[in-house]
């Protein structure tokens, strides 16, 4: 009743944004655990917001190596501590994975909340999760993190109920124990393995047509493309990890040649290993595509570094022969002839559009097409009669060039890929003519 009256009275009920401080550690490329290299904040920043928090301040460091109590050095966290102080932060986020320790060790220093970039991330799916399979893929990947940290994670809730790092199951965390959280772990992977059974019967089902996954960098524009080649009303913003869940829509390029294609989740660097862990049921699309299209955002201030994140987590899913399209996206918002100039050298085949103005559209369509009737051939053979129907999904995509009927067979010049070849000869008793 309460927030119905201040809803009346004009009064605000939303809860206020939290006032963080991102940090971030310069460590060596071959720090253990994959988590070396250069700490990017501004990409943290955007992850910060995408949560529901504003940025009051940062703090950068270079190290050999984290110090194990604190992760920063003595007088850095010191400046920490000032900064916090002075701006009023009630978080503090590091682009690093912190141990239970570390976290704790800095929450008692600063004596606010303080969480960890697979938190954050974690966090951002938790909110955006809207779908049973999502749900569970983000419980499955919290539950796996929290599982370590319970002891912390109970102090931790207690002061900071309800804030950023404790939606979905770790709100109720406070009662449980590991006996419990590996019990719903189990279950949750069973739920999920149920998911993955049944995407593969929807696969099986449709092996004869070709497909394709958009894949990317989060935010690189794949909605928009999928939206705008197939009318799936999928939910577009600007904002990190907008969708969760593969969408997969027909796409009719001619009466004779259309293809599926699926939006996948977005990549981010060094994607937390528990979501990729937890996602195996949506990254499976890109795994049974025949074709990936990769979309990079033109805009953002390095494309290659997008590149190189997305294929580092490529590499752990995807065989390294598997086709791709590279699409660079959001032409309208750069100098296209300084970035096509640039680009198209280092990358021959790349594809240069704009999801909002369509403009390349008609381009990557063609390119898509090529790579479907890459492996088309024409061939003339003799089919039984009494096994006729087997012609009759080619006659539906106009694939039949001529046909003629002699005694009990049938002669059919057929255009066709070799897989289908293949299964006529060994189902319908096809025989390629001389």
């Amino acid at each position: 009743m309460s927030n119905r009256r201040d809803e009346e009275l004009g009064y605000s009920t939303e809860r206020p944004r939290d006032k963080a401080v991102v940090v971030g550690v310069n460590l060596p490329m071959a720090w253990s655990g994959g988590m070396g290299g250069e700490a990017d904040l501004p990409e943290l920043a955007r992850l910060v917001d995408t949560a529901g928090a504003d940025v009051v301040g940062e703090v950068e460091q270079n190290r050999h190596r984290p110090v194990s109590s604190t992760f920063l050095g003595k007088g850095r966290l010191e400046d920490l501590q000032e900064l916090v102080e002075q701006t009023d932060a009630n978080l503090v986020v590091f682009d690093n994975d912190l141990s239970p320790a570390q976290g704790n060790n800095l929450e008692k220093v600063l004596e606010v909340n303080v969480i960890d970039r697979t938190e954050l991330i974690l966090d951002i799916f938790a909110s955006h999760a809207s779908t049973r399979q999502s749900r569970l893929q983000v419980e499955l990947a919290q539950l796996q993190y929290m599982l370590p940290r319970l002891t912390r994670l109970w102090s931790h809730l207690e002061r900071q109920a309800g804030g950023i790092g404790t939606r979905g199951p770790g709100e109720t965390q406070l009662e449980t124990d590991r006996r419990l959280v590996n019990k719903r772990i189990t279950s949750v992977r069973s739920q999920l393995k149920d998911i993955v059974n049944s995407r593969q019967t929807q696969v099986r089902a449709r092996k004869d047509v070709f497909t394709a996954s958009l894949i990317g960098y989060t935010n690189a524009g794949k909605s928009t493309l999928m939206n705008g080649l197939t009318d799936a009303n999928v939910y577009v913003k600007d904002q990190l990890f907008a969708t969760l869940d593969a969408t997969t829509r027909k796409v009719e390029l001619d009466e004779r040649r259309r293809f599926l294609l699926t939006d996948t989740v977005g990549f981010i660097r060094r994607l937390p290993h528990h979501l990729v862990e937890s996602f195996k049921a949506t990254l499976q699309e890109v795994q049974d595509a025949d074709l990936m299209i990769h979309v990079v955002e033109a805009s953002s201030e390095d494309p290659e570094h997008q590149i190189r994140s997305v294929n580092e987590v490529l590499r752990d899913i995807v065989p390294e022969d598997k086709a791709t399209l590279l699409v660079f996206n959001k032409m309208d918002l750069v100098d296209e002839e300084l970035f096509r100039n640039r680009y198209s050298r280092l990358y021959l085949d790349a594809i240069f559009i704009s999801g909002k103005s369509q403009a390349g559209w008609d381009e990557l369509q063609e390119a898509v097409v090529a790579r479907m009737v890459g492996d088309e051939r024409i061939v003339t053979v003799t089919i039984p009669i009494a096994n006729l129907q087997c012609l009759s999904q080619f006659h539906r995509t106009q694939s039949v060039l001529e046909q003629t009927f002699e005694a009990d067979i049938c002669r059919a010049t057929l255009r066709l890929k070799e897989k289908e070849l293949n299964r006529l000869i060994k189902r319908e008793g096809a025989v390629l003519a001389e």
